[in-house]
C-alpha cells in the first residue's frame, strides 16, 4: 500500500523521544536511529494497527507507541504513533506521521518543506 504526503517540519523535540527507542530500535529491529524523525503530512489520515508496538515501560513513557516498517524513498525505516494519537487523542491529527531510520532523511536526499513523497507501507515482520 502507498501513501502520498509532504514534508513538514515537526516540534522539533523528537530526539528526546527517538533516544528513549534508540537501543529497542538497535535490539529488535536492528536499526541505529537517527536522531531525529521526518514529519510528513499525508493527503489522507490514516489509523496504523496494533499488529506492531513498543510498550511504555520498554522505553520509559506512558503510552504503547505503534510502529509500522515502510520505505520512503527507497530507504527503510519505521512510522511511529503512539496509540493516543491514534486514537484521536493527541498532539498530531491522523494525517501526520513521524518516519524514523538510520540516516537524517533531509540531509541524505535534501528534502525541504513541501516537497511531496511516496511512503510504501511494508507488511510488519521486523
Amino acid at each position: 500500500m502507498e501513501l502520498k504526503g509532504k514534508i513538514k517540519s515537526g516540534l522539533g523535540n523528537a530526539n528526546i523521544w527517538v533516544k528513549k527507542a534508540y537501543k529497542i530500535f538497535e535490539k529488535k529491529y536492528n536499526m541505529k536511529l537517527f536522531l531525529g524523525t521526518l514529519n510528513i503530512e499525508l493527503d489522507r489520515e490514516i489509523i496504523l494497527s496494533d499488529e506492531e508496538k513498543i510498550l511504555p515501560e520498554e522505553y520509559g513513557g506512558q503510552f504503547n507507541v505503534l510502529v509500522k516498517k515502510c520505505k520512503i524513498l527507497g530507504h527503510k525505516g519505521y512510522i511511529l504513533r503512539t496509540e493516543k494519537n491514534n486514537s484521536r487523542n493527541g498532539d498530531h491529527p491522523l494525517n501526520i506521521i513521524e518516519f524514523v531510520t538510520d540516516i537524517n532523511m533531509r540531509k541524505t536526499y535534501n528534502l525541504k518543506d513541501g516537497d511531496e513523497v511516496i511512503i510504501d507501507l511494508i507488511q510488519n515482520s521486523n
